[in-house]
């Protein structure tokens, strides 16, 4: 095995060196903090207009300070969506602009090393994780190189039934590719360090025998060239450590995933653009659906439990942005690869799936506070830890916000504000939001061949729209889920790690109100709050309660199958990789693309435009 070290340059050199469009690293860093702190320092000033109306007393201090703790994150947002589809317009060859390292496409260089496909899983749906892990073995079986692969499926599984599913799938797997690939199981008796440590287990016992270690869940998906054209590059450039591949949605009948997996297949590569414009070399890594060195991360990247006491102690639950800070931290690259397809996951089927996965994310994320102290951290790492935590914080800052609203809108006889500034606050708030979404549907629809991907015009402006109205829907449903866990975990009590439900499932009322219980309470009494005192004003800010008590008939009917089956049916909310599926997804043969003929895998041409309706 080679020694790989990082590149001298890094040391100071990186954050120099310009790039495509010209302006050096570090200026771009300057002038991206610039445009958040005055879109900030205007947001706040016109906050601070909007009630001085009758003077600005201690709740006007802490209604203008919840509401600026909301702005950077949208704020961060919206820059990002801005410069990221400016680029996408701009330049040839975004990927390449974005990670120079990256080799051609065409590139059919050696593999000269050794890389192991790492599938974690616990108490997953084992026939899944064998169907993902056959169709990426088979390509790069195809491809002529799967003497350069190993797969191991790592297992921190308890259920007996699906420990007995995993082994009889894994052994299948490992007999249909004897003498082409490895397949090799392992299951941990418990799972100390949740996630990271089954990593950490994989290393010391065999990660020694290879160079690099591509990271999957149990619902990733991979192209063989997507793989392959991340190895060469981290064959040919010693100084990257962890290099992250865009991940798109997997085509789903979810009634209730359509909507987030069209709006993030819009978004996903401006935004990543817009991101990756100023983080460069100490990029994101999402813990999965990526390629890692692995001397320096067995080096470098050690999780140990944090001290203390409290959920906010113990292991690392949110591994993925430590150990890319980390990995920066020892002078290796972390970088984002810009390519939209070639790389998939599945998107939570239900609300309270997704919801639930949020709050594991949000605790995981809140023990970010402890880490931000540790010595030589990149800048730019520390902000990725910082605006992690500060999301979940954001969003529970609108909920107090609502809250303290209410409060002199109910025993006022006038509106406490002024109706200009007011109106301000309320456009830019909304203008952040919001913009990125109509920037990238006008960058799709100007554009023909995506625009067909994407369904065609109509579908997609449908889509869009659609889209919009669900993501105010999702906002206040899952900002006071946030607050109340934010509020648990100061009490002492820790969200559950369980294995994610990921099939088409139907949510009973029950089972719905058992999760959102506390989104149907805050919603009620701000309803009859706002019905009782009925206060001029009182309509502008009662959706948001209004939206938080219905949260329990979102998730029921968003759950039902025979609508989402209807939903894919008829095109809305169609991604490209329904209506011209890579390879690798045809071969899932997955619901959603039973629901209608489709084209083959083409580059979109006439021909081929013909056949979209």
């Amino acid at each position: 095995m080679r020694s790989l070290q990082p590149s001298t340059a890094l040391d100071g050199g990186a954050d120099r060196r310009p790039i495509a469009a010209g302006m050096p690293v570090h200026r771009r860093r300057q002038l991206f903090a610039a445009l958040v702190t005055s879109t900030l320092l205007v947001a706040t000033a016109l906050m601070v207009w909007t009630l001085s109306a009758g003077g600005f007393d201690a709740l006007d201090v802490v209604i203008t300070g919840l509401f600026a703790l909301t702005v950077p994150f949208n704020a961060i947002a919206f820059w990002n969506a801005v410069i990221g589809l400016s680029l996408a317009r701009t330049s040839p060859d975004l990927a390449r602009t974005v990670c120079p390292a990256l080799v051609e496409a065409t590139d059919r260089s050696p593999v000269t090393t050794s890389t192991a496909l790492v599938s974690c899983i616990r108490n997953e749906d084992a026939d899944l994780v064998g169907r993902n892990l056959d169709v990426m073995i088979e390509g790069l079986v195809a491809s002529g190189v799967a003497d350069r692969f190993h797969v191991y499926v790592l297992s921190d599984s308890h259920w007996p039934e699906v420990i007995a599913a995993e082994e009889a799938r894994v052994q299948a797997l490992a007999e249909r590719w004897h003498g082409r690939m490895g397949v090799t199981y392992r299951r941990r008796l418990d799972n100390p360090g949740f996630k990271a440590g089954n990593i950490r287990d994989f290393c010391e016992r065999w990660g020694h025998q290879h160079d690099f270690m591509l990271v999957l869940d149990a619902d990733s998906l991979m192209e063989a060239d997507v793989i392959l054209r991340m190895v060469r590059t981290l064959q040919q450039a010693p100084e990257l450590g962890i290099l992250q591949s865009l991940m798109a949605g997997l085509p789903t009948t979810s009634a209730f995933a359509r909507p987030l997996q069209f709006g993030m297949r819009m978004l996903m590569n401006g935004f990543t653009a817009g991101n990756a414009w100023w983080q460069q070399d100490a990029g994101p890594y999402w813990g999965h659906n990526a390629l890692i060195r692995l001397q320096p991360f067995m080096a470098h990247c050690h999780l140990a439990p944090l001290p203390g006491r409290g959920p906010l102690a113990g292991w690392v639950l949110s591994h993925d942005q430590v150990e890319a800070a980390l990995m920066r931290r020892a002078g290796y690259e972390v970088r984002v690869m810009l390519l939209e397809s070639g790389s998939w996951e599945e998107t939570p089927t239900t609300l309270t799936e997704y919801l639930r996965r949020d709050l594991r994310w949000c605790h995981g994320n809140m023990q970010y506070f402890k880490l931000l102290r540790w010595p030589a951290l990149h800048p730019v790492s520390r902000v990725n830890l910082a605006l992690a935590t500060g999301g979940f914080i954001g969003s529970t800052a609108w909920v107090l916000l609502m809250l303290l609203f209410a409060l002199p809108l109910a025993f006022d006889s006038g509106p406490s504000f002024h109706a200009g500034p007011g109106l301000a606050v309320f456009a830019l708030s909304m203008g952040m939001a919001f913009a990125p979404k109509i920037g990238a549907l006008l960058e799709v629809a100007l554009d023909r061949d995506r625009r067909l991907r994407f369904g065609g015009g109509g579908r997609l402006l449908a889509g869009a729209v659609g889209d919009m109205a669900f993501s105010v829907v999702m906002a206040p449903i899952l900002a006071v889920g946030h607050a109340v866990f934010i509020a648990g975990l100061a009490l002492g009590r820790a969200a559950v790690w369980g294995a994610q439900r990921r099939a088409v499932h139907w949510v009973s009322p029950l089972a719905a109100l058992r999760r959102l219980w506390p989104q149907t309470l805050f919603g009620g009494i701000g309803v009859a709050w706002f019905a009782w005192f009925s206060p001029p004003g009182a309509l502008f800010f009662s959706p948001f309660f209004a939206i938080a008590l219905a949260a329990v008939p979102v998730a029921v009917v968003t759950s039902v199958p025979v609508l989402g089956h209807l939903v894919a049916r008829i095109g809305l909310w169609r991604i490209p990789e329904e209506t011209l599926p890579a390879p690798a997804v045809a071969a899932l043969h997955l619901p959603a693309l039973a629901s209608r003929p489709l084209p083959p895998y083409l580059p979109l041409g006439e021909a081929a435009a013909e056949r979209v309706d």
